[in-house]
């Protein structure tokens, strides 16, 4: 068995630098993403290549030279990857780049390569890469554990020394944690303050290091909007004393969740703040009881409304005859409590109270429940099954196809 051949490794700045890559198949197809990402000027030297590459070519995301490499392809290069199916081809290309010292990686042939390319993966400002002379399958693997390792936590990255003081507004989706998106996790992992709602998915505050401050919005004195005005207080607070804070709520910040305010409020104290979407409960429940909020044929729109105030009162802003009129899917958020009132609004202002409606409770979570009734029968419907808030509420066609699929007739369904 020969002997490893042993690498001195390095990262490589090629922002603005020119990386040519021989050939156009599936090998040019993994490697170009990750050249541009690094901000490298790619192009590429193939007569063919794969629909991908080809895309890329035509938003100008590279230059493609449409025809077989030639000598002098490589001048003013810093770096190069051969990967046609040509071995002639590939050694031109590799003695080309040895004699004007560039960096050469050869898909066909490791040992005649001066470069390799490792496994990488992304955490952050966190690059890991893998080499595993010439095993990639167990590069990819041992890759792939650091990475999951590091975003759940299991592997303790120190904070990013450069990071600025400020706020960063964390959308923690629907409450299963697993359903917080990477970005968001990785904030909470470098926050030195977390201030997190009650819908916010709890179990991502156990993964957080001893030496963060956690706040619990639910503990602050006062009512909603007394608490709301304690809770910009100390993220701004916190925030001017030099510390990263971590606002963690439940869903998206932006949507029914006075993200916004919270923004505000950072803006008027000077402080700078970002915002990390979240899976909102608005689609992501429904789809978790496997109701689609539109279908071919069936729903071409979607409107999400918030019920927390009912029809007719002052402080409502929505035309609930406008949305009786329409023809699509209705998603009613934080409606519960004023589901009766709604049905009666949408009813009157011509909407069928036979109008498949579902009602979803904690999506994502163990306790998970749904039940399938009708717009005229869903308030009390909710009060039979004994359901309660968090809950999403759906109306329309689409949940009687949800319902007959739930039933086991899917393919009547497809067929017809």
């Amino acid at each position: 068995m020969a002997e490893p051949t042993y690498l001195y490794p390095a990262g490589l700045n090629l922002r603005g630098r020119r990386v040519v890559v021989v050939g156009g198949g599936r090998v040019a197809q993994r490697r170009v993403p990750h050249l541009l990402a690094a901000g490298a000027r790619v192009e590429v030297v193939a007569p063919d290549s794969t629909p991908a590459v080809e895309g890329l070519a035509s938003t100008g995301d590279l230059v493609w030279h449409r025809r077989r490499y030639r000598t002098g392809d490589l001048a003013g290069a810093w770096y190069v990857v051969v990967a046609t199916g040509d071995r002639r081809v590939n050694e031109g290309v590799s003695a080309e780049a040895e004699a004007e010292r560039i960096f050469c990686v050869r898909s066909d042939d490791g040992e005649a390569a001066t470069a390799w390319t490792p496994a990488v993966g992304r955490h952050g400002p966190l690059t890991v890469a893998v080499l595993g002379n010439r095993d990639p399958a167990r590069s990819v693997a041992v890759r792939d554990e650091i990475v999951t390792r590091l975003r759940s936590g299991e592997i303790a990255a120190p904070k990013d020394r450069h990071r600025r003081p400020g706020v960063v507004l964390v959308g923690g989706g629907p409450g299963d944690p697993d359903l917080v998106t990477v970005a968001g996790r990785r904030a909470l992992q470098e926050a030195d303050v977390v201030v997190a709602d009650r819908l916010a998915p709890r179990e991502l505050l156990a993964e957080l290091g001893p030496d963060v401050e956690l706040v619990d919005a639910a503990k602050l004195p006062g009512g909603r909007a007394a608490t709301q005005e304690s809770l910009n207080a100390v993220m701004v607070e916190r925030a001017r004393a030099g510390r990263s804070v971590a606002r963690l709520k439940g869903g998206d910040a932006f949507v029914f969740g006075r993200g916004f305010e919270e923004a505000i409020a950072c803006a008027d104290a000077g402080v700078p703040f970002r915002v990390i979407p979240g899976v909102s409960s608005a689609f992501s429940v429904p789809a978790l009881g496997g109701i689609p909020l539109t279908h071919r044929g069936v729903a071409h729109e979607f409107t999400v409304v918030s019920g927390h105030v009912p029809p007719g009162h002052p402080d409502s802003l929505v035309d609930w005859e406008a949305l009786a009129r329409m023809g699509g899917t209705l998603v009613l958020l934080m409606a519960v409590h004023n589901l009766g009132a709604i049905s009666s609004a949408l009813v009157t202002s011509g909407k069928s109270a036979g109008t498949a409606a579902a009602v979803v409770q904690d999506g994502s979570l163990a306790s998970q429940r749904i039940v399938f009734t009708t717009l005229g029968e869903a308030a009390a419907a909710i009060a039979a099954e004994g359901l309660r808030p968090p809950a999403v509420v759906v109306v329309g066609e689409v949940v009687r196809m949800a319902r007959e699929v739930a039933a086991g007739r899917g393919a009547a369904l497809s067929a017809s």
